[in-house]
C-alpha cells in the first residue's frame, strides 16, 4: 500500500500545479470564507505549533512574524484557543524533531508537513489526523494542489505554498563577470561559471551538509535524462533504467567544473552567513539552486528593514533550471513542491480549525503580501505582485510537468538513501552506480 501512496502522489503533482498556475493568471474567482466549523465549545484549548519559519542572522524573520500574526489573530477570534509556537531549523524540525516527538507519542498539535512518501509513511504509523471529512469544504476550495497531501483517498495535511525550484543569482555579481543574459542550457550555465571564477567570484553555493540541497542536483539531471514515464513510475522501486546512471554521469561532469564555494561538503543550507543562503544573501556567492522559499530566507540575513529587504531583492534574480540535452526527459520539466501543515492523531479538534485558517482567503493573501509565497488558495493568487514571484510562477505554467521532490516523494527510507548515495558523489567517495545501489537496497526493506 505505501507504493500505491507515492504512486498517487506522483499522478496529484500536475494537477496541483495546474490548478494553483491558472489561479496566479485568473483571480475572479469569489471568496469562499474561512474556516470549518469545529462547535459552540468555549473550553480553554492549547495548541503547540511547530513550524521552520527561522530567523536568519539579523533575528529578523517576516516569515516567523506573520506566523505568530495569525496565531495572535486566530487567538483573538477564538479566545479559549491559545496557540504557542515554537519555531525550529528546518533540518532539525524535518529530519530529528518531527520523526522524535511523533515516535514518542508526544507530538505538537499541528507541524510542518511536506507531503508525498514522507506524509504517506506517517499516516500509515497512524500519527496523522484525518481532515477529509471535517475539513472538506476547505479542501475543495484548495483543488489539486491538496494532491500530495493525501494518500489512500483521505487528506491529511494542507499546503499553503507550492512552487518549482530554480537558481537565484545575484545581478550584481553576474554584472561584475560580464554575464549578460540567465543561462538556459547546461553549457551556458559552465560558460558562467568559469568567468565568474575569472573575476574572482564563488560561482555557485550549496549547503551540501544537509545532504538534500546538494541531492536536488542530481534530481534535476534525472528529470531530464529519465522519461516521464520512467519518472513518474518511481514509486515502483524499479531503478533498472540506465537514465539514472547517467544522471550521476552528468553530476559527475558537473562536479568537475568546480562549480561550488570552497569546503561545501562542511556548509548548511540556511543558518548562519557561511551557509549557501547567507553566502548568496551577503554577496559572497553569485548563485544557488533552491526552491521558492529562499525568497523569505534571504531576508533574514539583513537587518530586516524595508530598504535593506528591497535592496536585496532588487538584486536578487532567478531562473529556471537549465536544460542539460541528450536525455529521454523534456528540458522544460520541473521539481517542485510545497510547505503544509498536519494535525497530530490526538490533536484536539480545533487543530484542524486552525489549520483551514491558515489557507484561508486572506491569511493566505497575507502570506503573499507579506511573506512572498506563492499561496495554493487560488482566492489569493491576485496577490503575487512581486515579480520574481510572477516569474516563478510562469516558469511552473511553462513546464512540461512538475515533479515532486524525488527524496519526499520516495519517503524517508528510500529518499534518505538516495540523498545519502548523491552526497557521497559530492564528497569524492561515491559514484553514479552507488547511487543506484542504495536505492535498490533500501527499497527492498520497505
Amino acid at each position: 500500500m505505501a507504493h500505491m501512496r507515492r504512486m498517487a502522489a506522483f499522478a496529484a503533482i500536475a494537477a496541483s500545479t495546474a490548478l494553483v498556475l491558472a489561479a496566479c493568471s485568473d483571480s475572479g474567482n469569489e471568496p469562499t470564507g474561512g474556516t470549518t466549523p469545529t462547535g459552540d465549545s468555549t473550553e480553554p484549548v492549547t495548541l503547540t505549533w511547530w513550524h521552520n519559519g527561522v530567523a536568519g542572522d539579523s533575528g529578523e524573520n517576516t516569515l516567523g512574524d506573520y506566523w505568530q500574526k495569525v496565531a495572535d489573530d486566530y487567538h483573538a477570534d477564538h479566545p479559549n484557543v491559545t496557540i504557542e509556537i515554537e519555531q525550529i531549523q528546518n533540518e532539525d524540525l524535518q529530519r530529528t524533531r518531527i520523526p522524535t516527538a511523533l515516535q514518542s507519542g508526544d507530538a505538537p498539535d499541528i507541524f510542518q508537513q511536506w507531503g508525498g512518501g514522507e506524509m504517506a509513511a506517517q499516516a500509515e504509523a497512524g500519527y496523522l489526523m484525518d481532515l477529509s471529512d471535517t475539513l472538506s469544504d476547505t479542501i475543495s476550495t484548495l483543488g489539486g494542489a491538496v494532491g500530495p497531501w493525501q494518500a489512500d483517498g483521505k487528506t491529511y495535511g494542507l499546503p499553503f505554498q507550492f512552487a518549482v525550484e530554480g537558481i537565484w543569482y545575484r545581478k550584481s555579481l553576474f554584472e561584475q563577470a560580464g554575464i549578460t543574459a540567465e543561462p538556459t542550457t547546461f553549457d551556458e550555465l559552465n560558460a558562467d561559471v568559469q568567468k565568474l571564477k575569472d573575476a574572482g567570484i564563488t560561482p555557485i553555493a550549496v549547503g551540501a551538509a544537509d545532504k538534500w540541497p546538494a541531492a536536488h542536483w542530481w534530481y534535476n539531471f534525472a528529470l531530464q535524462a529519465c522519461s516521464q514515464d520512467t519518472i513518474k513510475n518511481l514509486g515502483s522501486f524499479d531503478f533498472t533504467d540506465p537514465c539514472f546512471l547517467q544522471a550521476g554521469d552528468d553530476l559527475q561532469a558537473f562536479l568537475d567544473t568546480s562549480p561550488f564555494q570552497k569546503d561545501f561538503m562542511s556548509t548548511v543550507a540556511q543558518t548562519g552567513a557561511t551557509s549557501s543562503a547567507g553566502m548568496v544573501a551577503n554577496g559572497n556567492a553569485a548563485m544557488e539552486l533552491m526552491g521558492q522559499w529562499n525568497y523569505f530566507v534571504y531576508q533574514g540575513f539583513t537587518d530586516g528593514s524595508d530598504a535593506a529587504n528591497q535592496a536585496l531583492l532588487d538584486d536578487l534574480g532567478w531562473f529556471p533550471v537549465p536544460g542539460v540535452g541528450g536525455g529521454q526527459g523534456d528540458p522544460t520539466a520541473a521539481l517542485g513542491g510545497g510547505d503544509g501543515f498536519s494535525c497530530y492523531v490526538d490533536a484536539p479538534p480545533e487543530c484542524a480549525d486552525f489549520l483551514a485558517y491558515i489557507v484561508s482567503d486572506d491569511v493566505q493573501r497575507g502570506f503573499a503580501e507579506t511573506v512572498g509565497g506563492l499561496p495554493t488558495n487560488p482566492n489569493a493568487a491576485d496577490a503575487v505582485a512581486d515579480p520574481i514571484n510572477q516569474k516563478i510562477a510562469q516558469a511552473a505554467s511553462n513546464a512540461a510537468y512538475v515533479q515532486l521532490w524525488l527524496d519526499t516523494d520516495l519517503g524517508p527510507n528510500v529518499g534518505g538513501a538516495l540523498n545519502d548515495g548523491i552526497v557521497a558523489i559530492f564528497g569524492g567517495t561515491g559514484t553514479p552506480q552507488g547511487v543506484v545501489d542504495n536505492m535498490t537496497a533500501a527499497a527492498a526493506t520497505e
